[in-house]
C-alpha cells in the first residue's frame, strides 16, 4: 500500500492510494493465476488502504496510517480474514477453467494446514519479541562483549520461560537486523499485539452478525477513520467494548486448548 496523499481537512487533501501486488508473469496464452498467500497478501494490503482512504481526520501528520508500529498492522491483519471467510471465498474462489466454486472440504484442508507449525511459529516469534525487549531494557554500560552475547540471549530467554532448545527465537542478535537496522528497536512484538486486535476484531463481527454495512459503518467510524486522532487503546476499546483478549487469536491460529506435553 503507498499513500501517494495523505487525507487532511486543514490542508483540504483528499486522500490517494494506491495498491501494488506483483504477480508472476504466466506463460504465453496462460491466466495470471494467484496462491492464496497471494490472495491474503491482496486482503492485507487492502486493509492497510482502507485505513488511508477512510481516514477523517485535520492534521496530516495524525492521518490513516500514521499510528503506532504496534497498531498500523491491525487493520490489514484484521482484513485478511475476509480472504479465508466462506461467504466472501464464494465471490472469488472460482476453477479458472469450469467457473466451478471452491469446494468447501477444500477451503476446509487449506486453512487447516494453515495452522501445521503454529506453534512452533508462535513461539519462535514470541522468544524474538522478547530478546528485542531485552537488549532495550539495558543500558550501554551493561551491554555484553561480542563473546558473551550468546550467554545473554541465553539469560534472557530463561528469565522469560522461552529457553526451549527445539524452539530457538527467530532471529539471533547477530542477525536481527529488524532491531539494530530498522524501525523495530523494542518494537518487534507489534506484528502479534496488532493481530490480538485483529482478531477481536473478527471475533467481533462474528458475534454482531457478520459483514454488514452497519457492522463496516461502525468500525470505520470508531478506528479506521480516526488515525491517530486519539490514543489507540482509547479506539479500540471504544470499538471492542472492553481491554483486548487474547483468546481469539489463539482460536484463529488453531492453539485454543493447546497444553504442554
Amino acid at each position: 500500500m503507498n499513500e501517494y496523499l495523505t487525507q487532511s481537512y486543514l490542508l483540504r487533501h483528499m486522500p490517494v492510494v494506491a495498491n501494488h501486488l506483483n504477480v508472476p508473469k504466466p506463460q504465453a496464452g496462460q491466466p495470471a493465476l494467484l496462491t492464496f498467500d497471494e490472495v491474503t497478501g491482496m486482503f492485507h494490503e487492502f486493509g492497510h488502504a482502507l485505513h488511508g482512504m477512510l481516514s477523517s481526520v485535520k492534521y496530516p501528520l495524525l492521518a490513516g496510517v500514521n499510528v503506532p508500529a504496534d497498531f498500523v498492522e491491525y487493520p490489514s491483519q484484521y482484513n485478511e480474514m475476509w480472504a479465508r471467510e466462506p461467504s466472501v471465498v464464494a465471490h472469488y474462489a472460482h476453477h479458472y477453467q469450469t467457473g466451478q466454486p471452491m469446494p468447501t472440504q477444500l477451503l476446509a484442508k487449506v486453512l487447516a494446514a494453515q495452522n501445521f507449525n503454529s506453534g512452533y511459529a508462535t513461539t519462535e516469534y514470541i522468544a524474538a519479541a522478547l530478546l528485542d525487549q531485552a537488549w532495550y531494557q539495558i543500558s550501554a554500560a551493561a551491554a555484553p562483549s561480542p563473546q558473551q552475547v550468546p550467554a545473554f540471549e541465553a539469560s534472557a530467554l530463561k528469565a522469560s520461560g522461552l529457553d526451549y532448545a527445539p524452539v530457538p527465537p527467530r532471529y539471533h542478535s547477530a542477525y536481527f537486523s529488524h532491531i539494530f537496522d530498522n524501525d523495530y528497536s523494542a518494537g518487534y512484538y507489534a506484528y502479534l499485539w496488532s493481530e490480538v486486535l485483529a482478531r477481536d476484531t473478527g471475533q467481533w463481527f462474528h458475534t454482531h452478525g457478520g459483514l454488514t454495512r452497519a457492522n463496516g459503518d461502525y468500525l470505520r467510524a470508531r478506528v479506521l477513520s480516526r488515525g491517530r486522532s486519539e490514543d489507540p487503546q482509547t479506539l479500540f476499546r471504544d470499538f471492542y467494548g472492553h481491554a483486548p483478549d487474547v483468546g481469539p487469536l489463539l482460536e484463529y491460529r488453531g492453539l485454543a486448548g493447546a497444553s504442554g506435553g
